[in-house]
C-alpha cells in the first residue's frame, strides 16, 4: 500500500519515523521532498570516492564521516524534540566532529562539512533549498559537486553567510577548510 502524503501539508521529524515504506524522502522546513530512485552510476563512484578519501584521512581523528543515506536533523535552540523539528536531510555525504550531535537514527545538528552532489531531479534543490538551509543552520562548509561539468564549488560559513572559496576542476588539488591537510585530487574524483 503506498503511502499518500499531502505535499502542500507541513510534518516534523515525528511525522517522518512513521512512514514506514521504501521511499526515501527529506522535510525543508516541515515540507516532504521526495527523493528520487537511485542515483546514477557516476554520483555514485563520486561519493564512494570522496567517502573513502575522507574515511582514510579520518581514521585516527574524533570526526565520523557517513554517507546517503544518513538522516541529518537540523534544529533551532531548544527545539530538539521530534515534534518539533522540521528539517531532516540526508546528504550524499556529511562529516561530524562534535560526536555529542550523533545518536542511533543519525545527526542531531549541523555537520561541519556537507557534501552534495547534482542530479538532475535534486540540482534546484541542492543549489538553493539546501544551500539556503546549511547556511542558516551553521554547516561550516558545503561543497557542490557537478558530475556533467566536473567541477566542486566550495563554500565556507563565514559572518553567517557562505563565500565560495573557489571552484575545483581536473588539474586541481581540494581541502576542506576544517581540514587543509587532506589533499583531494580532483582528478581522481572525475575519472572516466
Amino acid at each position: 500500500m503506498e503511502l499518500q502524503l499531502d505535499l502542500n501539508k507541513k510534518y516534523t521529524y515525528a511525522d517522518y519515523l512513521t512512514w514506514l515504506d521504501d521511499k526515501r524522502r527529506e522535510l525543508i522546513n516541515g515540507f516532504v521532498k521526495i527523493m528520487t530512485p537511485a542515483p546514477r552510476r557516476i554520483h555514485q563512484e563520486i561519493s564512494s570516492y570522496l567517502h573513502r578519501d575522507i574515511s582514510n584521512y579520518l581514521r585516527k581523528k574524533k570526526c565520523k564521516v557517513y554517507h546517503a543515506p544518513f538522516d541529518v536533523r537540523l534544529i533551532e535552540k531548544d527545539k530538539t524534540s521530534d515534534k518539533e523539528i522540521i528539517n531532516v536531510v540526508q546528504p550524499d555525504i556529511s562529516v561530524i566532529c562534535d560526536l555529542s550531535k550523533l545518536d542511533d537514527r543519525g545527526c542531531l545538528g549541523a555537520p561541519d562539512l556537507i557534501i552534495e552532489i547534482l542530479s538532475p531531479a535534486s540540482s534546484k534543490r541542492d543549489l538553493s533549498e539546501k544551500y539556503e538551509l546549511y547556511q542558516n543552520f551553521g554547516v561550516k562548509e558545503y561543497w557542490i559537486v557537478f558530475p556533467s561539468e566536473k567541477v566542486i564549488q566550495k563554500f565556507v560559513l563565514l559572518s553567517k553567510k557562505y563565500e565560495l572559496k573557489g571552484s575545483f576542476v581536473k588539474g586541481d588539488i581540494i581541502s576542506p577548510d576544517i581540514f587543509p591537510d587532506l589533499k583531494i585530487n580532483v582528478d581522481d574524483i572525475f575519472k572516466e
